[in-house]
């Protein structure tokens, strides 16, 4: 046996013909998937919190640096499930997106705005950190489900403009994001007692009234509007484009919340798309089909 440290170039192939055997042609090209588990980003407030990074890899390419979808997972701002959606993301991945699922300070120990700033400071991380992990620091996304569909509205509208430094972990690194990507966000705190629902969104004990501090946001309205998406877009505030993905039977977070802001940044003069999947409830599989996939990439590919 002969050994020496071979480059995949000089290394022989096995090119014998054996009886019965099928070969398959390959190109080099095909796309894989590491997971990278509990990479921690940040220390905020004393507490550890981590990223599950998915990275796409190809024979052909081993250095190339890939666009960048930083995803914060929903939990109605409880600890979150961290591991649960990276086997959807792994779709995202294996079409050429590192893709990295963003642990926050959840609602029973940090309140509002906590969530930003963290997602803010995972953002940071993941430019800084651009070659270890195969980012293209130039082409990063956020994106969310549910009350992390809130997160990442609200830390991708603020990018570098300052609004939630209290906590920054890098503070010479930008938190500016190409493009916002919103699955069926929680975005308004406002007025969704008046949307059909199976959840209570306003009493102190809601998910929404415990992320502002264990209140009643009827009785808080100024604290409801402080963390509603739209108190935020105006036609002066510069915003990266806006994907939103929303079910139309969704019975957890009214889908007029996702119209609503959608006619808002078509309103104020921002790029922003709507897609109402029908008949979709809440954070179905619907979500997540080839075909919407290769849409969320696409509209990733378009911005970068």
């Amino acid at each position: 046996m002969e050994i020496k440290a071979w480059s995949y170039e000089e290394f022989p192939d096995f090119t014998e013909e054996v009886l019965g055997a099928e070969r398959m042609a390959t190109t080099g090209e095909e796309m894989g998937v590491h997971l990278r588990r509990d990479v921690e980003y940040a220390r905020a407030g004393g507490v550890s919190l981590v990223l599950q990074i998915l990275e796409p890899f190809q024979r052909n390419a081993p250095d190339r640096r890939y666009p960048c979808m930083v995803f914060v997972q929903g939990s109605a701002w409880k600890e979150q499930d961290v591991y649960r959606p990276c086997a959807m993301m792994a779709r995202m991945a294996s079409l050429g997106f590192v893709t990295a699922v963003v642990q926050y300070r959840h609602s029973g120990i940090a309140p509002f705005p906590a969530q930003i700033q963290d997602a803010l400071n995972a953002v940071r991380f993941l430019r800084c950190q651009g070659e270890r992990y195969h980012v293209n620091p130039e082409q990063m996304f956020l994106a969310g489900c549910s009350s992390g569909g809130h997160t990442a509205m609200f830390a991708g509208m603020t990018g570098d403009a300052g609004e939630w430094e209290k906590e920054n972990c890098y503070p010479q690194v930008s938190a500016r994001v190409s493009g916002i990507i919103n699955y069926y966000g929680s975005v308004d705190l406002t007025d969704p007692e008046g949307y059909p629902s199976t959840v209570n969104h306003q009493l102190a004990d809601s998910p929404e009234g415990l992320l502002m501090g264990g209140v009643n946001l009827r009785e808080h309205p100024g604290l409801a509007r402080k963390a509603t998406v739209t108190s935020w877009i105006t036609p002066e505030r510069k915003l990266p484009p806006v994907l939103i993905i929303h079910g139309t039977k969704d019975r957890t977070v009214s889908v007029r919340q996702s119209v609503k802001l959608y006619r808002a940044l078509q309103d104020c003069g921002k790029e922003a798309s709507l897609i109402l999947l029908e008949g979709a409830d809440h954070g179905g599989a619907e979500c997540w089909t080839e075909e919407l996939c290769g849409r969320v990439a696409d509209f990733m590919r378009k911005h970068l």
